[in-house]
C-alpha cells in the first residue's frame, strides 16, 4: 500500500513537474516573442544633440542629450573599466549574464538591512535594460531583461559588451557614454581620464544625480572613495594608488562646473544654428568664438559692479565684448543671474542709448570736412520747437568739437547735427551697421532710438578697427558628427568703408572722452577711447569703449524702465567696463588706437 502511495506521488510529482517546465518554458516563449527587435543595435535612433565649442576648442554648452566618441575597452586606460567592473559587477567575465552568486549575496545584504541596498542586476541586464526596456519595476520586465541579457552574452564578446554599456550609460547633466562624460565633468576624453576621475564617473552610475560632483561634491567624492576601495580590495589597484587618488580627488573642470553666466550666450548661439543648418536630427558640433578666460573676467566685473549698488534702484545688466578686427563676440553677460532670468539683454533687449550715438554725428561732421578743433556754439537752441538743454543745466558758448564731444554737450551737439544735416548722419548709421531706420526728427543725436548693446558694440568695432564695418557673430563653424562641414564663416564686414582719417580724428577726440570727459572712471593704463549715455529719466546708462585689442558695451537699467536712482553712463557702467577691460589686457602690449599716435596726448595720458 505505501510503495503504491509513494509510486502515485513520484508519478504525479514527475507530471506536475513536466507541466510546470512547460509552463515555464511558455511563460519565457511567450516573453521572448514580445522583446522587441533585438537584431541590430544600431537601428535605435535618439534626438540629435548640438554641442557648442568655445574658441579654445573645449565643450562650452550642450543641448539635447551629450554622447561622446565611441570608445573601445582597449581605448580606455585600464583602470577605466577596472572602476566600472568593480562596483557595479565584480563577477562581470565569469557570468553568463546572470550573476546568481551576486544575485544571492544582494539578497542576503538586504534581508539584513531590511531594505533594498544592493542590486543584483549584472552589466549585461543593465545594458539589455538600458537599450530595450522600459524601466518598469515588474516581474515581466525582469524576465525579458534576462532573456536579452543572455542573448548579448551569446552575441557579443565580453568586451564588446562593456564598450556598449560604457558608451550607452547616463551619467547625469545630459551625458550619455564614458566620453561625453569625461569632457563634460572634467574637460578631456575619456582615453584621459585619471584614476580618481575614473572612480568618481563609476560611482556615479549607481545615481547620476544623487552623486554628482557638482550638485553633490563631497557625496561624490565619498562615492569615489567606495570604488577605489572596491578596486583595492579585488586587486585592482594597489594601496599606494588608492591611497593617492583618495588624497588627491578628482575635481570637476569641464563645462558641468561653470556657472551658468555663459549660457545667455550658448542659448542665443543655439537658437541660431538652424538658421545656417536647417531642421537636422543628426548631432552637431558648433564652433563658437566665446573665450572662456574673458567671459569669466566679464561676469567678475558685473559682480563687482552691482557689489556697490546699494540705494542706486538698478536691477539689470549687460555687457558684451567684440574683437573689432572681426567682429566675433568674445563675452557676453545678459542679466544678473541666469537662474531667475534668461531674458538676454546684450542682444534681446532694446533701449535708448543717450549720447552714447553722438559718435556717429561728429564721425558724420568729420567726414564732411570738419576737424576736431573746429568751433560750435554750445548756446540754447531751438528746433521745430524742441529745446534741448545740457545735464548739468549749463550753457558754455564757443567750444571745440572735441569739447562737445567729450564734455557731451547735448546744445552743441545738436546745432553741429543740424548743421551738417540729419540725412547725412542716419546715412552713415546704416552704413556701420545700424539697419533699423533712425528718428528724422531733430532728438536723433541724443539717442532716442532704441537698440541693444550688441548692435552698439557692432558699431564702435567700426572706430576701433579704423573705420571697416563688420557684423557681430559667433558661430565658426559647423560640422556634424562625421565630421562633415555643414558652415563655415568667411568673411564678416558689411563692404564699404569709413574715411580712416576721419575715424582715426574721432578715435582721439573720444579718447579724450575717458582722459578728462565724461567718461574719466573707464580711464585704463593704455591707449582706450569711449562714450557714456544716460536717457531721460535716468532709465538708461551705458558706457561704450574700445582699445585697438577688443570693444566692451555695458548698459545697466530696469526691465521695466522705472528710473534709477540718478546713476549715469559715467558711473556704474564705466566702472564695469574699466573692471573688466582693465583684467582683459593684463599681460598684453598696448597699441595705439587707429590713427592715433601711440604717444598723443589724446590718445594715451598716464594715470595720476
Amino acid at each position: 500500500m505505501l510503495r503504491r502511495v509513494i509510486k502515485g506521488l513520484l508519478v504525479w510529482g514527475a507530471v506536475a513537474g513536466l507541466w510546470g517546465l512547460v509552463a515555464v518554458g511558455g511563460l519565457f516563449a511567450w516573453h521572448a516573442y514580445q522583446l522587441p527587435d533585438i537584431t541590430d543595435l544600431d537601428r535605435y535612433s535618439r534626438p540629435g544633440s548640438v554641442r557648442l565649442m568655445e574658441a579654445g576648442g573645449s565643450l562650452l554648452a550642450s543641448y539635447g542629450p551629450l554622447h561622446g566618441d565611441p570608445v573601445t575597452v582597449a581605448d580606455l586606460p585600464p583602470h577605466v573599466p577596472d572602476a566600472v567592473i568593480a562596483i557595479e559587477d565584480r563577477r562581470f567575465y565569469d557570468h553568463v549574464g546572470l550573476d546568481v552568486l551576486g544575485l544571492a549575496r544582494a539578497m542576503v545584504a538586504n534581508l539584513r538591512a531590511g531594505r533594498v541596498v544592493q542590486g543584483g542586476s549584472t552589466l549585461t541586464q543593465q545594458l539589455a535594460k538600458n537599450i530595450f526596456l522600459t524601466p518598469d519595476r515588474s516581474l515581466s520586465r525582469k524576465i525579458q531583461e534576462l532573456l536579452l541579457a543572455f542573448w548579448l552574452e551569446r552575441t557579443f564578446g565580453k568586451d564588446e559588451i562593456l564598450a556598449i554599456y560604457l558608451n550607452r550609460v547616463y551619467f547625469g547633466a545630459g551625458a550619455y557614454g564614458i566620453d561625453a562624460a569625461a569632457r563634460k565633468y572634467f574637460g578631456k576624453s575619456a582615453t584621459q581620464l585619471s584614476l580618481a576621475e575614473s572612480a568618481m564617473l563609476a560611482g556615479m552610475l549607481k545615481g547620476p544625480s544623487r552623486y554628482n560632483p557638482v550638485s553633490a561634491p563631497e557625496r561624490a567624492r565619498q562615492r569615489a572613495d567606495l570604488v577605489l576601495a572596491a578596486m583595492a580590495a579585488q586587486g585592482r589597484i594597489g594601496e599606494t594608488a588608492r591611497r593617492q587618488a583618495t588624497t588627491s580627488p578628482a575635481r570637476v573642470r569641464g563645462s558641468a562646473g561653470r556657472g551658468p553666466g555663459h549660457r545667455w550666450f550658448a542659448d542665443w548661439v543655439h537658437d541660431q544654428v538652424p538658421s545656417y543648418t536647417g531642421r537636422r536630427d543628426a548631432d552637431l558640433s558648433v564652433r563658437t568664438t566665446l573665450d572662456t578666460h574673458l567671459q569669466r573676467l566679464a561676469e567678475q566685473a558685473v559682480a563687482q559692479g552691482f557689489a556697490k549698488t546699494k540705494g542706486q534702484n538698478v536691477g539689470q545688466v549687460a555687457l558684451v565684448a567684440l574683437d573689432p578686427a572681426t567682429g566675433a563676440v568674445r563675452a557676453m553677460v545678459g542679466g544678473r543671474d541666469y537662474r531667475t532670468s534668461q531674458f538676454n539683454r546684450a542682444v534681446q533687449a532694446r533701449r535708448q542709448p543717450g549720447s552714447a550715438i553722438k559718435p556717429i554725428v561728429f564721425l558724420a561732421a568729420l567726414d564732411a570736412g570738419w576737424a576736431p578743433d573746429d568751433i560750435i556754439g554750445d548756446d540754447p537752441i531751438t528746433v521745430e520747437g524742441w529745446s534741448p538743454a545740457n545735464i548739468d543745466g549749463r550753457f558754455l558758448g564757443a567750444i571745440t568739437l572735441t569739447e562737445a564731444l567729450s564734455q557731451s554737450r547735448n546744445a552743441a551737439s545738436v546745432r553741429l547735427q543740424e548743421r551738417i544735416g540729419r540725412q547725412r548722419v542716419r546715412a552713415l548709421a546704416g552704413r556701420l551697421g545700424l539697419g533699423m531706420d533712425l528718428a528724422p526728427g531733430p532728438s536723433l543725436v541724443l539717442g532716442v532710438d532704441t537698440m541693444s548693446p550688441l548692435d552698439l558694440a557692432g558699431v564702435y568695432a567700426a572706430f576701433a578697427n579704423g573705420g571697416r564695418p563688420i557684423v557681430p557673430y559667433a558661430i565658426e563653424a559647423i560640422v556634424t558628427r562625421a565630421g562633415n562641414p555643414l558652415f563655415t564663416r568667411s568673411g564678416s564686414g558689411l563692404g564699404g568703408r569709413v574715411d580712416p582719417d576721419a575715424v582715426g580724428a574721432l578715435n582721439a577726440m573720444l579718447a579724450e572722452a575717458i582722459d578728462g570727459g565724461t567718461g574719466k572712471a573707464a580711464r585704463l593704463d593704455r591707449p582706450a577711447a569711449g562714450k557714456t549715455g544716460t536717457s531721460q529719466g535716468f532709465r538708461d546708462a551705458w558706457f561704450a569703449g574700445y582699445t585697438a585689442d577688443l570693444v566692451a558695451v555695458v548698459w545697466v537699467g530696469n526691465d521695466d524702465g522705472r528710473p534709477m536712482n540718478k546713476v549715469t553712463g559715467g558711473g556704474l557702467p564705466a566702472r564695469i567696463w574699466r573692471d573688466f577691460m582693465t583684467a582683459a589686457h593684463v599681460g598684453k602690449p598696448a597699441h595705439p588706437l587707429p590713427g592715433v599716435p601711440l604717444g598723443d596726448r589724446l590718445a594715451h595720458r598716464a594715470a595720476d
